[in-house]
């Protein structure tokens, strides 16, 4: 099987796969696909095009957060590529207990990595209409969703983050501005835009 099969299967899976907002937030009052959703629609592609799909996690430490590292991986015969998804696990969620955050962070990385793979854009997805306001006064922090936003952006096409911080002037992702979080996200959408035409 040449990488040409490969990359050919994988764009038509990304062209065919229609994957509707099937979830809605009642707090936000908008709607979002879930990593279920995403699954539940890929799977017949993956039947048609005889490829498989794998979904692994591992947990690391980045700064003094714990993160999910979620990796899905598409297989055709020997062949594969693989993307990661980032999620930070909260420390406090109010209702849960430890393992139901960590599968909450495992089931946002997923989608993350899952939307990476597949070319779904989830940028009016929670994470991007939050803008970390409450009562009208700006927060000067990131909101945990625009800090793993970012990650994922970065580990797409492993964007340089060091010339980003830069650009911001911001020691670490967690550091960067919310004045700045829309720039931050434009830069690495444009340079991930940039490696998928040239790839």
């Amino acid at each position: 099987m040449s990488e040409l099969d490969f990359t050919g299967k994988l764009s038509q899976i990304q062209a065919d796969l229609k994957c509707k907002k099937g979830q809605t937030n009642a707090f936000g009052n908008y709607k979002y696909r879930s990593c279920e959703d995403i699954l539940e629609a890929v799977k017949p592609l993956l039947v048609k095009h005889n490829m498989s799909l794998i979904l692994s996690d591992s947990i690391e430490l980045i700064g003094d957060r714990f993160y999910v590292v979620a990796t899905a991986q598409l297989w055709l015969g020997k062949e594969k590529v693989e993307v990661l998804g980032y999620a930070r696990e909260a420390e406090i969620k109010k209702g849960m207990d430890v393992s139901q955050i960590t599968g909450a962070a495992s089931s946002y990385a997923r989608k993350y990595a899952l939307n990476g793979l597949f070319a779904i854009d989830d940028t009016k997805d929670s994470d991007h209409t939050n803008k970390g306001e409450t009562n009208g006064v700006e927060k000067k922090a990131l909101t945990q969703d625009q800090v793993t936003k970012i990650l994922n952006l970065t580990a797409m096409h492993n964007a340089p983050i060091e010339k980003l911080l830069k650009i911001v002037k911001a020691t670490k992702v967690e550091d960067i501005q919310q004045k700045d979080y829309s720039r931050s996200v434009k830069i690495l959408e444009d340079y991930n835009r940039r490696q998928n035409v040239s790839s």
